[in-house]
């Protein structure tokens, strides 16, 4: 049996998830190279920005071989076939409009989601339901009820999943996380997590026209409401319309708020009570409905708060800042300060806490494929990162501090709240 087969039969059989191993690396050949009918087999779904700059990372890559992308955009999917095609010299890579025909495909191992946020958990969970490993962009899901779907079917079918939250794959967020966790600047009882504010919109106008030859709207809506077509609503600028994202704050959970829940040990649970107050757009704005601005309090079971608000209330604007008895602990990307100056050069001693180390996020992706044990960034923790955000968006709509259980995933007496948790997808769409 091939090896790529193997791997997908050993994920769909009921003890997939027990393997913590299933093809050592010594299998890959003399001196760790990869034979072509050894390399980890991908298709790609969704190739706007992080979409084509995952697959430009993935092409780098001996141990991958990308031979199916899938846009609704015909010059996105046309473009990634040209950079595949060109990659190994030959005019191999099939393209497709419709992402359940690729998952039809009987050669894939993995694949690789980067839909927009509302279409992350109907790719994601049929993929799984197929066998089939996924690296996906973060956020994990658009709703709490559809990240749990995800890691429902992750668990159940044995699955490998890397979410896109790369920022656990720097060595500066790494240790930081280790400091705070060894008791380095004592208890920690607050953590300021900065994210971006405003949005980030792009001029590609707001009118309301037919939808340009080769782009299959009605598909990219998907499980949204239908609405009218504009240059504006798509792509990039999906973001900032909450039909289909939660604009900055999901944007950037997975990363800083990723952060935090790491450092402080909470990766598994989640807050108690959640309240705050943002700044929604208002005058004649057509399309864009994200917050602008945002502040809200996460209180946690163990006494500490996380509280996350855009960078311009932010101390030190983008990051995180772990503050303790005994110092603090500022991180963010490409810098990392702390108080006293002196645990900038500390060293983690080896009966302390090490966190798992990855320095490049799509290789520890590749390498647990093959090893069958869990990546750095997995759907369990990727669920409780958004989370906050979504919790802490709902808190700021309704107005009232929030009670949250984190084991029911549930508002504690608040059927008003509940009701938040999942939204109804157009037909014929479904979980």
């Amino acid at each position: 049996m091939k090896r790529r087969h193997f791997l997908k039969a050993a994920a769909l059989s009921a003890g997939a998830a027990a393997f913590p191993t299933i093809v050592p690396a010594t299998a890959l050949g003399k001196n760790g190279a990869v034979a072509a009918n050894d390399r980890i087999v991908m298709g790609f779904i969704g190739l706007g920005g992080m979409g084509t700059g995952n697959l430009n990372g993935f092409l780098g890559k001996s141990d991958a071989h990308v031979v199916a992308v899938c846009d609704v955009d015909t010059d996105h999917r046309n473009e990634a076939k040209e950079m595949i095609d060109r990659k190994y010299g030959n005019q191999d890579c099939e393209s497709y409009n419709d992402f359940r025909e690729l998952l039809e495909r009987d050669d894939l191992d993995a694949i690789c989601n980067a839909t927009p946020d509302h279409w992350h958990a109907i790719v994601s969970t049929r993929a799984a339901r197929k066998g089939l490993d996924i690296y996906q962009e973060k956020p994990l899901a658009y709703t709490i009820a559809e990240g749990r779907a995800i890691l429902d079917a992750v668990e159940k079918y044995g699955i490998i999943f890397q979410t896109g939250s790369q920022q656990r794959s720097s060595s500066n967020f790494r240790f930081a996380c280790e400091l705070v966790r060894n008791g380095r600047i004592g208890q920690v009882d607050m953590v300021k997590v900065g994210l971006p504010s405003k949005s980030s919109i792009r001029d590609y106008g707001v009118e309301f026209t037919k939808p340009p030859k080769g782009f299959d709207y009605d598909m990219w809506l998907g499980p949204a409401p239908k609405v009218p077509y504009s240059p504006g609503r798509c792509h990039w600028n999906f973001r900032w319309i909450s039909d289909y994202s939660g604009g900055q704050l999901t944007d950037w959970a997975g990363h800083h708020i990723d952060i935090a829940q790491w450092g402080m040990d909470s990766e598994m649970t989640a807050p108690i009570e959640i309240e705050g107050t943002g700044v929604f757009p208002s005058g004649d704005t057509i399309l864009y409905d994200t917050m602008e601005s945002y502040e809200f309090d996460c209180k946690y079971k163990k006494g500490f708060t996380i509280k996350v608000m855009d960078r311009d209330r932010h101390p030190r604007g983008m990051g995180v800042i772990f503050e303790g008895t005994e110092g603090w602990v500022y991180v963010t990307r490409g810098e990392i300060d702390a108080h006293p100056k002196s645990l900038l050069r500390s060293t983690i001693g080896p009966n302390e806490v090490h966190l798992y180390e990855s320095n490049d996020h799509r290789q520890n992706f590749l390498d647990c494929v093959r090893t069958r044990q869990e990546p750095i960034a997995p759907a369990r923790v990727a669920h409780r990162s958004i989370m906050v955000a979504h919790l802490g968006l709902t808190a700021i709509k309704m107005g009232q501090k929030l009670y949250w259980d984190p084991e029911k995933e549930q508002y504690v007496n608040n059927p008003e709240a509940n009701r938040y948790l999942s939204r109804a997808m157009r037909s014929p769409w479904k979980l």
